[in-house]
């Protein structure tokens, strides 16, 4: 049966890649992203393959936004079968005592707050539906801090923490929850790190054969297609020569 699939951040790197295997799997994609004219890109592509797509455009950080948007969903695209909080970013590498406390805000009310309020506005009509499935999307970098990347890395272990608390809340119902975690995966992530320095963001792969974003869109489609009693409730991703998120070895 085909679902509804929610993907946020769908306009590239992993949540795009979720966009086309969600799409070869045959489901109903709603994709959300900040920039308009990219979605719809996206869109038209999609349907020419034959899959049925809605577009929001809104930023995760907006919650008056995301309200709107989700509110005015059309009949026969709000219930929503899967949600994947996809939306993230990190900015700098600075050590703590040095970071912009302007990106440490972007940061957070994208990584946290930003899921939250996704997860505020699609999960209650899945517990009413008694059927759905939360997967966000953590990382490595939230199981152990990095130099440079406290904040980051806070970001992402709250979101295994949220990850885990919603898993407990809706225990008694048939809403699963499952968190993805990353390693190196080669998009567009570094490249908004370090504010399009390109040949910074570069040298961040040399050496290694890194993850795609379809390596890890491969693992949300099973994990949302795994059979209805089996929860897959975390996933630690890494490259082969990748064995935390500090330990990389290069050749």
């Amino acid at each position: 049966m085909k679902k509804i699939v929610l993907i946020t951040g769908a306009t590239s790197g992993i949540g795009l890649a979720c966009a086309g295997k969600f799409a070869e799997n045959g489901d109903r994609l709603i994709l959300t992203g900040r920039n308009g004219a990219r979605l719809d890109k996206i869109r038209h592509e999609l349907e020419d393959k034959g899959t049925e797509v809605m577009t929001l455009s809104f930023d995760v950080r907006d919650r008056r936004a995301a309200e709107l948007c989700i509110g005015q969903l059309p009949a026969g695209w709000r219930e929503i079968d899967v949600l994947v909080n996809n939306a993230g970013l990190a900015l700098g590498l600075e050590p703590e005592f040095a970071g912009d406390p302007d990106e440490w805000e972007t940061m957070i009310d994208t990584n946290v707050k930003g899921l939250l309020t996704m997860t505020r506005l699609i999960v209650p009509g899945m517990i009413a539906r008694n059927r759905g499935h939360v997967i966000n999307i953590g990382s490595v970098a939230g199981d152990a801090a990095y130099a440079g990347g406290s904040v980051y890395c806070a970001t992402k272990a709250a979101v295994k923490a949220l990850s885990d608390g919603l898993r407990i809340d809706v225990a008694d119902t048939a809403v699963r929850v499952t968190n993805l975690k990353p390693g190196l995966v080669e998009t567009n992530f570094s490249n908004v790190r370090f504010r399009g320095d390109t040949a910074r963001a570069a040298k961040l792969y040399q050496g290694i054969e890194p993850l795609s974003g379809d390596d890890i869109a491969d693992v949300a489609v099973f994990a949302a297609n795994a059979p209805a009693h089996v929860q897959i409730a975390e996933v630690l991703i890494l490259a082969t020569h990748q064995a935390s998120g500090s330990v990389i070895v290069r050749k």
